[in-house]
């Protein structure tokens, strides 16, 4: 089958259709709103290549300005999928597009109308292209392999574009697009062709590794509060002990709510989670940096405090027992004063494990129970003295 011009769209057609049809698919298990916009641009693409064909009948103001004009829509439709995807904003601006085309409509019919076209054409999707590229490159973190691959394969795409609209120009060149003369455009419709499969392979992996890292993410989280559960402290306190040493010391903070139940049992069950919510919001607002917080279960929360002192460790522990304190009476009053009891162990080598280290805090949090609630008590053996209030 020789690939002339016609049939190169055809094989267009059915691989931006499969494209369109697989990444809808793909939707409907993932659920990124990235995945419809850049379904409909395949699409679209599909639409302006059958329409291309009917130039070869005579209909060139729709096989010819139509077509192309969808091929830049279908562009801004990749562009605005991988806006939702890195969740960006781009100027308004960008609208000038359409005007910049619908400005060829007033364009004379000559022999240089079909340059201008396709110089006009090539440099509004290499616009849109390339600004989707730079989109992706990596902010502070890492990208997947998936938007790695669409970043290039854009960028490549959008490079070639720009290529095009330069040889588009160039004196000699013969381009006829009423009957796809030139080998400006068939070489154009092979890489389209091409483009159309990579970057509807990278879409699709892009968004499934977005999906497996919100899974592992979740998977990580205690489901009422975000912080970590005991598993996901696990995982990370191997690295985290690596760093204590002598002159790094760290602490663990062992915390629970006294008479937690109380606010179950007046106030419902509903508002002992916002309080759960609200303990963990206090947490995360004073953990220093390399730190780590874990809800272990029910109502006892822990803190990994990386470069940890006594004294800093103490005020830390006050200023969240004063500020529950005064957030649940106010929310949630109750007979006896909803506060925090809490047990710190400072520790300046590595522990045998976290469960270890944990369990040396219970002790000094049960001699805070003990001690009357409302109380920070440190392991005797690393802070003498005991109690402070």
């Amino acid at each position: 089958m020789a690939l002339d011009p016609p049939t190169m769209l055809t094989i267009s057609i059915a691989l931006a259709a499969a494209a369109a049809l697989y990444l809808a698919i793909e939707w409907r298990s993932v659920r990124e709103s990235s995945l419809l916009y850049w379904s409909a641009g395949f699409a679209t693409i599909t639409v302006g290549c059958t329409l291309a064909l009917l130039r070869g009948v005579g209909l060139l103001f729709i096989g010819i300005w139509f077509a192309n004009g969808l091929l830049v829509v279908a562009h801004g439709l990749f562009l605005l999928g991988v806006l939702r995807f890195t969740q960006d904003r781009i100027s308004r601006a960008w609208l000038v597009i359409v005007l910049i085309w619908f400005a060829l409509l007033l364009l004379p019919a000559g022999p240089e109308w079909s340059k201008v076209m396709l110089m006009t054409n090539s440099l509004l999707v290499a616009a849109l292209t390339l600004k989707a590229s730079s989109l992706l490159q990596p902010h502070g973190q890492s990208l997947s392999v998936g938007a790695v691959q669409l970043r290039y394969v854009l960028l490549v795409h959008g490079l070639f574009y720009v290529i095009k609209a330069i040889i588009a120009i160039a004196p000699g060149t013969l381009i006829d697009l009423a009957s796809f003369g030139g080998l400006i455009i068939q070489v154009s419709l092979v890489e389209g062709a091409m483009a159309i499969m990579l970057i509807a392979l990278s879409m699709t992996g892009t968004v499934r590794y977005r999906r497996e890292e919100r899974i592992a993410r979740l998977a990580a989280r205690d489901p009422l509060t975000a912080l970590y559960n005991r598993r996901a402290l696990e995982v990370r306190a191997g690295p985290f002990f690596k760093e204590v040493s002598n002159v790094r010391p760290a602490a663990l903070l062992l915390i629970d709510i006294d008479n937690f139940k109380l606010v179950n049992d007046l106030h419902g069950h509903a508002a002992g989670d916002r309080l759960l919510v609200a303990l963990s919001e206090m947490i995360r607002a004073v953990l220093p940096e390399r730190s780590l917080a874990a809800r272990l279960g029910g109502d006892e929360f822990v803190i990994l405090l990386s470069g940890a002192s006594r004294e800093g460790v103490l005020g830390l522990a006050k200023g969240l027992r004063e500020q529950f304190q005064a957030y649940a009476g106010g929310a949630v009053p109750t007979p006896a004063a909803v506060t925090l009891s809490i047990g710190v162990n400072v520790f300046d080598q590595a522990p045998a494990s976290l469960a270890a280290l944990i369990e040396q805090g219970d002790v000094a949090l049960y001699e805070s129970k003990r001690a009357g609630r409302n109380s920070i008590r440190f392991v005797e053996r690393q802070v003498t003295g005991g109690e402070f209030s």
